[in-house]
């Protein structure tokens, strides 16, 4: 018996009619030929892998994206349509709560070549009077941003939340909201874009709030991932996943302070930090420094944090630097490191917040 589920559709008489006509012939299809159709998270899935199937999922390139279908059309003809075009791995149909379509579905082939030769017949194809098919490759998103979060909100805090809520998340990094000032955005990548695209409406659905606030949830567009990537490397501080409302300092610095001429020389950084700090009424900083291990060639790694009175969070992470010792100096000399790296972090926190 074939799983489909179907829900009376809206609509007045004719359209009515036709549709609970097509829903019928959906249903006498897929027992006539034991097609098994699964709805779950707004869409019906055939295949994935199908019956009969060898071997693993296809490779990338395989996946067709078809838009424009009418809303009263179904599987029992869609599915034989793209068979045509070659052997199909799975099929997936987007469907609303009334148990019409959603105007697009996705079809995903054995090989690369059966997705070309799909694209090249059945693009423009007249499935029925008026209406002609769109389909192209699918793009394979894979990537959400989520903006909104608050400062406070570490990766170690989002990454389990997302876990529970969403399947499939394969990493999870925060960057200072280009949209909303003083919030994060978060940009999250799942194994697959099917895994996407159902986070993404679970989490739209859903009314995600994290620490109170409403979050606003979109896929990740590849000009938004390039300002991310370009900004944080330059002024803007990594939220670090093990300590929530942390913040690691970045590797380089601001190209304010990455003149030559205005670097303070590294055994003074602590002496400008505090300069610095005391000249925007900030509070002298606090740093806590802990050596963990030791290194090749006499380098030592060291965990810090460092509390700015009136900065809105701490800084901490870890770093690496050369001594000769273990004792107060090595201390002293991861001190001015830090200092070095976040003097150039909050350069670009005072020219935002100006």
């Amino acid at each position: 018996m074939a799983a489909i589920v179907l829900v009376a559709g809206g609509g007045n008489g004719r359209d009515c009619e036709v549709n609970r006509a097509n829903k019928a012939a959906l249903l006498a299809w897929a027992e006539e030929t034991g097609t098994v159709l699964v709805q779950v998270n707004g869409q019906r899935k055939y295949g994935g892998p199908p019956p009969g199937w060898t071997g693993g999922a296809p490779q990338c390139g395989t996946e067709v994206f078809i838009g424009k279908i009418p809303q009263v059309i179904y599987e029992d003809r869609l599915i034989p349509l793209f068979r045509s075009a070659g052997k199909l791995y799975e099929f997936r149909l987007m469907m609303t709560f009334s148990g019409l379509n959603r105007g697009f579905a996705y079809a995903k082939y054995a090989t690369r070549h059966s997705a070309q030769q799909a694209i090249a017949a059945l693009n423009n194809f007249e499935i029925q009077a008026g209406s002609r098919l769109l389909v192209c490759r699918s793009t394979d998103k894979c990537e959400l941003c989520i903006d909104g979060l608050a400062a406070t909100v570490s990766e170690r805090q989002l990454w389990p939340m997302l876990q529970e809520l969403t399947a499939g998340v394969l990493s999870v990094a925060l960057h200072p909201s280009p949209f909303r000032r003083q919030r994060q955005l978060a940009e999250v990548k799942y194994s697959s874009h099917q895994a996407a695209a159902v986070a993404k409406k679970a989490l739209v659905e859903g009314s995600l709030r994290v620490c109170g606030d409403q979050i606003a949830v979109d896929w990740l567009k590849p000009n938004l991932k390039q300002e991310l990537h370009s900004t944080s490397v330059q002024t803007i501080p990594e939220v670090l996943p093990s300590a929530c409302g942390d913040r690691v300092i970045p590797s380089r610095l601001s190209p304010e302070l990455a003149d030559c001429h205005r670097l303070p020389p590294a055994s003074r950084a602590v002496e400008y930090l505090n300069s610095w700090c005391k000249e925007r009424q900030l509070g002298l900083p606090v740093f806590l420094t802990k050596c963990l291990q030791g290194g090749p060639e006499g380098s030592l790694q060291f965990w810090y944090q460092v509390v700015i009175p009136k900065y809105p969070f701490p800084f901490s992470g870890f770093i690496w630097v050369k001594s000769e010792s273990s004792g107060s100096g090595a201390h002293e000399k991861a001190k001015n490191a830090v200092a070095l790296q976040l003097l150039g972090a909050l350069a670009g926190w005072s020219r935002g917040s100006d």
